[in-house]
């Protein structure tokens, strides 16, 4: 009798700790962390807290693994976050395609053998993968834009080839689809239970690896969707900046930072000295390997567990990956200070972030077509986005990586409203340019919508040291630094 006592006594009390945790969760007064494992970031301050302890100095290996994104447990996620009285209106994804095949080759070494057929029983696996693949395969009825209804909707070659997605790119896809499924349809009801082609937006460059993933993440966040309702728009610009590619002044700042790139790569004696050891081991010139882009190759070797290539020579291994990949992360951190990586961001990010703008304002007006906007993209994408917004601190988009802008109403007060702006499933609306010193004078979790926009439709010119009544065009074709 006594032990049931305590053993129900006990289970109170493990009862009210776990409401208490709930609590102080969902009003924000502790962290959640993105942690695939669970472990709690160390502090909110953090705008990337992630899934082990974080190395206190750089480890280039820590940071491979992060950018490879190998899926395991559901992640938890700060999406969908907002007081009782707030509606959510509508949400905007940017993504990155998934895991893929390499796009170069080392010279002389064999492709590493990776296979890109999806087979349900091997790693990594997805209750919803059988699924997704006999959906794929009737998706004969969806409208695609040329040239997209040409690409296959779902890898399928026993070796991949150069740039395919492979199964680990759409569970990672199908896991990001499903986790907002959980929360923007189940939760928040986003979409009415017959939605329709015109509460979708849908993009994608013309690559079978960004429209594969769009259509992964697609299919974990509306399972069997009607292919009737589809409609996938093409971008043939990287940058997704439609019928506004042409900016002269963007392609300088390039030029700058491209060269900072190369002055970088002439201080580092040590990469240079593991260049032409690698080099040796393949039999080529130093410059024809550094033109092979040999990291590519090597991540997707790291990434999948497959051993990085030998010859008669030597072979190429763990230290030689360490240099490269420690060098890539100083590149960034340098690009960070430099800041000539920033004009060409804030010039590269503006069309897509316009339009975006427009679409929430359309929304906040009341009009219900997309509400639930996809961009399925590249890094060469998310990256000048991440920098335009002023988050200098998120790391370099790994595989299968997420921005999400969400557009809220104050129930309270329906003409007000705001924005939250989170990557990898981390609130960092507080850390963007456009919203750091607001959470100084305000109580609310979000930031107003109109600081969007002032920041889209002027700040990001001023920023470039255009005067008078700044646009897009004058900050583009505007003459010197």
């Amino acid at each position: 009798m006594l032990f049931r006592s305590r053993f129900l006594l006990l289970l109170a009390l493990a009862a009210v700790l776990a409401f208490v945790s709930l609590s102080l969760q969902f009003f924000h007064l502790t962290p959640v962390s993105t942690a695939k494992n669970g472990v709690s970031s160390k502090s909110r301050k953090r705008v990337m807290p992630e899934p082990v302890t974080e190395p206190p100095v750089t480890d280039p290996i820590y940071e491979a693994l992060l950018y490879c994104n190998i899926p395991s447990v559901a992640e938890r996620s700060m999406e969908g976050h907002a007081p009782h009285h707030f509606k959510l209106v509508s949400v905007h994804v940017f993504i990155r395609h998934g895991d893929r095949y390499p796009l170069y080759v080392i010279p002389k070494t064999k492709r590493p053998e990776i296979d890109c057929t999806l087979v349900a029983n091997r790693k990594p696996y997805h209750p919803k993968l059988e699924a997704f693949v006999s959906h794929m395969s009737k998706g004969s009825g969806a409208s695609f834009e040329s040239p997209l209804h040409s690409l296959p909707l779902y890898p399928n070659h026993p070796l991949c080839e150069m740039g395919e997605l492979t199964q680990t790119g759409v569970v990672q896809h199908l896991q990001n689809g499903q986790l907002l499924r959980d929360i923007y349809l189940k939760k928040h009801k986003l979409l009415p239970s017959d939605w329709s082609t015109d509460h979708l937006y849908l993009e994608t460059t013309g690559k079978s690896r960004t429209l594969q993933s769009g259509l992964a993440l697609l299919y974990g966040f509306l399972p069997d969707f009607d292919w009737k309702k589809i409609h996938f728009r093409h971008q043939p610009s990287a940058l997704f900046c439609s019928g506004n590619c042409y900016c002269p002044m963007r392609n300088q700042y390039l030029e700058k930072e491209q060269r900072r790139q190369y002055l970088l790569r002439l201080k580092n004696s040590q990469l240079e000295r593991t260049y032409e050891d690698m080099a040796r081991i393949v039999d080529v010139p130093t410059k024809q390997l550094r033109a092979a882009n040999p990291i590519d190759s090597m991540l997707c070797r790291f990434c999948h567990n497959v051993s990085f290539p030998c010859t008669r020579n030597g072979c190429i291994d763990m230290e030689h990956f360490k240099v490269i990949k420690t060098h890539q992360i100083e590149d960034e951190r340098e690009r960070r200070e430099k800041k000539l990586y920033l004009g060409y961001a804030l010039l590269g990010a503006h069309p897509i972030l316009n339009q975006t703008v427009n679409r929430m304002q359309r929304a906040a007006e009341g009009r219900r077509e997309e509400v639930f906007a996809l961009y399925s993209a590249h890094d060469v994408t998310l990256s000048p986005v991440l920098s335009a917004l002023g988050l200098m601190e998120a790391r370099f988009p790994r595989f299968a990586a997420r921005l999400i802008l969400e557009l809220w109403q104050d129930r309270e007060k329906p003409s007000e409203h705001s924005v939250r702006i989170l990557y990898n499933g981390v609130d960092v609306t507080f850390h963007t340019s456009f919203c750091q010193d607001h959470h100084k004078h305000s109580s609310k979790p979000m930031c107003p919508l109109e600081n969007l926009v002032r920041f889209v439709k002027r700040d990001m010119f001023v920023a470039l040291g255009s005067s008078g009544s700044p646009n897009y065009y004058d900050a583009c074709h505007r003459e010197g630094f």
